[in-house]
């Protein structure tokens, strides 16, 4: 693994922030003969590119300043949403949570999605169901950290509208109970049911929330994209390691690390 790796890998152990960007999966699809099996593959393999063309990119002077917080992006595959052509579109994002800062995180979240869009306000935020320990049920107290703080942003102007993920009929009625900006939206995982559940369709229709569905890796919230990050992660700051200790007994040693 070459010098612009050991680089990588020297920012990387020092960061305590990394804000990476892949930029339009479709972009980099299109650059693939063969498309990818499952999206967990076609993650990684997004994640892994973009690494790669960043760290061949690193500039002496972000080297010398060793920053508490990195930003990994590819320049050419970033697109900004045309003003011109706002209005005709609708624009939504889903958050994963991965940690326990609800709040600044979740705010900085749609902060770095209408700033990397060019937009100043995100027609429709869905929020996966937030990490719980194994064996617990999600409820209420769970989600309500992190809803509150979407509540504050829809008052805000920020976003327009807030929707659920995978909340069954109870979980979602006791919510919108609770809520002042209520849920207008809750997605169901195609690898859980193939017809939606009688008693979700009766209380979304009554209430007047859309059922939308997705196809996330079942159960996984954030966990596919910390792990295959994390995977990412550990292969540059090996090498970066090994260099490290080998420079330290006087010989150098300059070695692909495949994942």
């Amino acid at each position: 693994m070459g010098t612009d790796s050991r680089a990588a890998g020297a920012l990387l152990a020092r960061a305590s922030t990394l804000h990476l960007q892949t930029g339009n999966l479709l972009n980099w699809g299109r650059l693939r003969k063969k498309c990818p099996s499952t999206h967990s593959e076609e993650l990684r393999d997004c994640i892994q590119k973009t690494l790669n063309e960043w760290s061949s990119q690193i500039s002496p002077d972000l080297i010398r300043e060793f920053p508490d917080v990195l930003e990994c992006t590819v320049s050419h595959a970033v697109e900004k949403i045309n003003p011109d052509e706002r209005e005709e579109m609708k624009v939504s994002a889903k958050l994963f949570i991965v940690g326990s800062n609800s709040s600044s995180s979740t705010r900085n979240a749609v902060d770095m999605a209408c700033s990397v869009l060019g937009v100043a306000q995100l027609d429709s935020v869905i929020i996966a169901s937030p990490p719980i320990e194994d064996g617990v049920n999600l409820s209420l107290e769970h989600l309500q950290p992190y809803w509150e703080e979407l509540q504050n942003l829809v008052q805000s102007k920020k976003i327009v509208a807030i929707g659920t993920s995978d909340l069954d009929k109870t979980q979602l009625e006791q919510l919108y109970q609770w809520a002042q900006v209520k849920p207008n939206s809750n997605q169901v995982n195609l690898a859980s049911c193939c017809v939606m559940p009688p008693d979700l369709t009766a209380f979304a229709k009554q209430f007047d929330i859309q059922l939308l569905t997705h196809n996330d890796p079942k159960g996984s919230g954030g966990g596919v994209l910390i792990v295959i990050l994390s995977q990412m992660l550990s292969i540059i700051l090996h090498a970066s390691e090994i260099v490290t200790l080998t420079s330290e007994t006087g010989h150098f040693m300059d070695k692909e690390i495949g994942p």
